[in-house]
């Protein structure tokens, strides 16, 4: 390949006292923070809809399961045109939506379309940990006077989750990945920001190599995160457990 590498760009000034490097630290600290802030509403949502699947009421196992077919069945690129175009004109106090300032629209957008994407798949590993438990469990909690959110809460719910960390980490890893399709909109998260470097540099190797490695580096992080929480939480005889 006759192409010669120039890994000084980054340090090249892009703007006003501002590098190329920093707008690449700029991606990294917006993709970061909308997939920390999209984790918490998917980890939130998805826990009580997880719940609602396994409860013996049919009404509110079935709205969680509307729920999981319809976030799970439209491709993300359109639930995110939806939150971003049709949601300003359809919820109420829409035009003060509107006159926000642009980069909070674009994450505010994001956030919610990643948040309530990913519960959807939360919901069912949540389901999952609690379908894979032994059934003598709920039934020593009722057993003991417990009601039956009670026995959601002390002893159904300890256990799931430390059997679905595993899958739960896979869906973390993905939040940021999918974080990339933020850019569609406008938002200058990392994979935009490598783009407009390209733009700006013609610089497409040393710019999408920069990316990978930050998308590595963060992917990494969190792997050694919930590798760490899978050890101090095993239960042994489970998944993980020793």
């Amino acid at each position: 390949m006759d192409y010669a590498f120039h890994w000084g760009v980054f340090l090249e000034q892009a703007a006003a006292n501002e590098t190329y490097l920093d707008w690449m630290i700029s991606g990294l600290k917006v993709t970061i923070a909308l997939g920390l802030s999209s984790w918490i509403i998917a980890l939130a949502i998805g826990s009580v809809l997880g719940v609602l699947r396994t409860v013996p009421n049919k009404w509110l196992s079935g709205i969680a399961a509307t729920y999981v077919e319809i976030f799970r069945n439209i491709p993300l690129l359109v639930q995110l045109f939806i939150w971003y175009f049709v949601g300003p004109e359809l919820l109420p106090g829409g035009e003060a939506i509107k006159q926000m300032n642009p980069f909070t629209q674009q994450f505010l957008a994001a956030m919610l379309c990643l948040g309530t994407f990913t519960a959807a798949r939360v919901c069912e590993q949540v389901r999952s940990g609690i379908n894979s438990l032994p059934r003598g469990q709920k039934n020593a909690g009722l057993a003991m006077g417990f009601t039956l959110p009670q026995t959601y809460r002390y002893v159904l719910l300890p256990m799931a989750f430390r059997v679905i960390v595993p899958p739960l980490t896979s869906e973390f890893l993905n939040i940021f990945k999918n974080s990339a399709v933020a850019s569609t909109i406008g938002l200058l998260e990392l994979a935009a920001q490598g783009r407009q470097l390209v733009d700006y540099t013609a610089r497409p190797y040393e710019s999408f190599i920069a990316v990978t490695v930050l998308y590595a580096l963060i992917n990494f992080t969190v792997m050694l995160i919930m590798r760490w929480v899978e050890r101090r939480t095993r239960v042994p005889g489970f998944i993980g457990g020793k």
